[in-house]
Parts: structure tokens; sequence; C-alpha cells
């Protein structure tokens, strides 16, 4: 759906907006393409202030758990904390699909040890072999 390149020493939570604007799915029967996802599922680390407004903004469920800091520091507010957010356990055990997804890319030598120097050629890459391991996976069960 949409991929970004980042130094090595970023991090991934403060790009989550980035790769969600960058989303196009295009639509079968023509018209303009979906920009926004159905639902977000992330780990602690995307639980920022930034990000959660950003979601409601564009009205986008998500299921990111709130770490036991903020959860202390929301009560401590009483009231004017908010409210708690919603947390779906069951679409959260899903997110280690991505995680998968990951290694398996990781699978092709030239991802895991990006002998590419610019950035562009890089980003063919993992597009190539993202491609691949698409063409490669069983089709969905249309039952």
């Amino acid at each position: 759906m949409a991929l970004l390149l980042t130094p090595g020493q970023w991090g991934d939570a403060p790009q989550m907006i980035e790769v969600l604007d960058r989303i196009r799915v295009p639509r079968p029967l023509g018209g303009r393409p979906r920009t926004r996802p159905d639902h977000v599922s992330g780990d602690k680390a995307y639980s920022s202030r930034r990000n959660r407004r950003y979601l409601r903004r564009r009205d986008i469920r998500h299921t990111i758990p709130e770490p036991k800091d903020q959860r202390a520091n929301r009560r401590r507010r009483g009231s004017a904390g908010g409210r708690p957010t919603s947390f779906d356990r069951d679409r959260y055990r899903r997110r280690n699909e991505v995680e998968r997804t990951i290694n398996r890319l990781k699978n092709s030598r030239a991802v895991a040890t990006r002998y590419d120097k610019r950035a562009y050629v890089f980003h063919g890459t993992v597009t190539a072999a993202a491609i691949r391991l698409w063409l490669r996976s069983d089709p969905p069960d249309r039952t």
C-alpha cells in the first residue's frame, strides 16, 4: 500500500502519519483512489498524542495500546484527562502479521543487507521484493 524509506537510526512511530498520507488504493470501477484505511493497528510506540489526534481527525479506527505512563497521567488529570482509549484485544493479536511480512521481505538478500547506495534504487528493490511476495502468496478464499 505504501512504502517509506528512512535512515536506519530513525524510529518507526514518527513516520506513521507520512506513511498513511502516501496510501492510494485505486478503485476497481474508477474514480478517486481510497486514501483512508478502515483500521490501523500498532504497538505502544505508536501511542503518541500526535498520532492519535491524526487518526481521530481522519476518522480512522485504531487499535493501539496505551502505555502505563500515559494511562496514569490521564487518570491523574481526572475528567480533564479524557476518556480511556478503546482496545480490541483480538485485533491487536493480528498485529504480528505485519512483522512476519517484513521478515519475509528480508528473506531477499538484497533487502536484508541493502547493497544499493541510492535510496531510489533501494526503494525499487524493496518494491520488487514486495511484488514477488504478493505474487507468491495464496489467493484469498472466495467461498
